[in-house]
């Protein structure tokens, strides 16, 4: 980063795609600094026509009329030069979706930041927010770092921590993260025109890697124990939704809960075979674990919505049944 007395306004170009990325767009919009460009994914089909759709950071970058560049790639030549001509002060990137070269990193006077959904140097990779409540962490939170040519290995100049809550899932984590994100860079820009930033190096021994998730592994293995598969469950909601089988169709599973030791009690000895029914409650089906049973409340059938665990047994036979 350059060592010069920043400007007042800075000339920020902002790099990001998905929804995680609109609010800390739009703290820069709201700021007294200048988006100069908006890079973003190409538009990709989406929905049951396939229509190629703008990702959101492109629909409200258009909507405030800024430049938007949309390249496949920032390897070439020609995508760096159109970058370096743009003169940036400093270059943000929010879930961007492309790998940065060197020669991007360097063009920016003060380099390029980013927003990492996880305290790193845990869960650098593609997934922090869903292999965080997957592992059963107590806290997450929001880095700011400083971007170099690794994955997830800059300089740290900012983390903002939030508690993991049993009701958490991936989805009300990352609309979480996401604002924390945007309040953190609104606070390092602050620091960094004072500059008062005071860069930390992460300790490599201490990192882990969040990888990609997958369907294949959405799959529920009910011999697993209790804490592992409702921390699965709310981990890949809203994607790629845990699932199980019924009458030899996908039964994705969108909520679980575990038992109080007061409510297991009850249902000891009511069944050994992981997956099977135990009973059917208002609040949901109870499901015999690798450890004790737990509470599924959400279902979704095959080519049906979401709906409770309890209306979704009313029309069928579950209680005993196992599922598969």
């Amino acid at each position: 980063m350059s060592k010069k007395s920043p400007p007042p306004s800075l000339r920020i170009i902002f790099a990001g795609t998905p929804e995680f990325s609109v609010p800390a767009l739009q703290a820069l919009l709201d700021s007294e600094h200048e988006v100069i460009a908006v890079y973003t994914q190409p538009d990709r089909p989406a929905g049951r026509g396939r229509k190629l759709t703008a990702s959101p950071v492109k629909t409200l970058a258009l909507a405030h009329d800024l430049p938007v560049f949309q390249p496949d790639s920032l390897k070439t030549a020609e995508a760096q030069k159109t970058l370096v001509d743009l003169k940036a002060d400093l270059m943000v990137v929010v879930a961007y979706g492309l790998l940065l070269p060197k020669a991007v990193l360097d063009a920016p006077t003060y380099g390029c930041l980013n927003i990492h959904a996880s305290l790193l140097p845990r869960w650098r990779g593609a997934a922090p927010i869903q292999r965080a409540i997957e592992a059963g962490d107590a806290e997450t939170g929001v880095t700011i770092m400083q971007m170099d040519i690794g994955l997830d290995t800059g300089d740290m100049l900012n983390k903002v921590n939030t508690t993991i809550t049993v009701e958490d899932n991936s989805g009300s984590l990352h609309d979480r993260l996401s604002l924390l994100g945007a309040t953190a860079l609104t606070a390092t820009l602050t620091q960094l025109q004072a500059q008062q930033l005071k860069p930390e190096q992460q300790d490599n021994a201490l990192a882990t890697y969040a990888k990609k998730l997958s369907k294949a592994e959405a799959e529920i293995q009910w011999s697993e124990s209790a804490e592992r598969l409702v921390r699965k469950i709310q981990a890949f909601n809203p994607w790629p939704v845990a699932f199980t089988h019924f009458q030899e169709k996908p039964l994705r599973v969108g909520q679980a809960r575990l038992l109080s030791a007061e409510e297991a009690q009850a249902y000891q000895g009511g069944g050994r075979n992981f997956g099977t029914v135990l009973a059917i409650e208002k609040s949901g089906m109870v499901v015999v674990t690798g450890s004790m049973p737990i509470l599924i409340q959400q279902v979704q059938p095959s080519g049906k919505k979401m709906m409770s665990a309890y209306d979704f047994a009313q029309s069928r036979q579950l209680l005993g049944h196992r599922f598969l």
